[in-house]
């Protein structure tokens, strides 16, 4: 009987933790383009890649938010910086999450000038980063959390997005799903796809 008791007792334990790590988690919802076909035509004629992303955790309240970028050419990293840190945003009530929601939109484009532009639309304010690119129309912006079904921990930097160009097949045929799904060192890409140039975003939530 004491062991029955035991083992419902360690049950209960192990349930309640689970639920509680359940509780705390940090969930990831995205929607690509627009639900409306008219302005999907008009972003595809463009070239514009729109992203909304949507963060929910019951522990995300009050928490700061830092996007760094990795900027890879010909399989080497050249260079890394932050694309923006809510912690130094001069207005004081942004520089933390006041609810237990993040909410952001993305806009992406190859720019005439080989540029990769990208804008981060928050509900009051945006930033606006441009990146030396290579003169291809290739380039795709891939949702890795997503793509790779990552698990997003506080005070832990996860791979967000990567602006990656394709990988091409023996056939000659080319796919950036095998890319984003594959995984892994995303600063390897490069070697093991032969992608000359792509970035890669980090984010963290402390």
């Amino acid at each position: 009987m004491r062991t029955i008791f035991l083992f419902f007792g360690m049950f209960i334990f192990l349930n309640s933790f689970s639920q509680s790590d359940a509780k705390n988690e940090i969930k990831m919802i995205s929607e690509y383009a627009s639900k409306n076909p008219e302005i999907r035509d008009i972003l595809q004629f463009e070239g514009i890649e729109y992203l909304k992303l949507k963060f929910t955790g019951t522990d995300l309240k009050n928490k700061s938010y830092h996007l760094t970028v990795k900027e890879i050419w010909n399989g080497k990293l050249i260079s890394e910086s932050t694309v923006f840190n809510s912690k130094e945003i001069g207005i004081e009530q942004f520089q933390v999450i006041n609810d237990t929601v993040l909410s952001f939109k993305v806009i992406a484009k190859l720019t005439s000038k080989n540029k990769l532009k990208l804008t981060f639309r928050f509900p009051r304010f945006g930033v606006t980063k441009e990146y030396d690119a290579i003169d291809s129309k290739e380039y795709s912006l891939r949702n890795i959390v997503e793509e790779s079904n990552l698990k997003i921990d506080y005070n832990e930097k996860f791979y967000l997005l990567a602006y990656i160009l394709p990988y091409e097949r023996e056939d000659g045929s080319k796919s950036w799903c095998d890319v984003g799904t594959s995984g892994g060192d995303l600063e390897k890409w490069g070697e093991k796809f032969g992608i000359k140039h792509y970035l890669i975003f980090e984010m963290k939530f402390n």
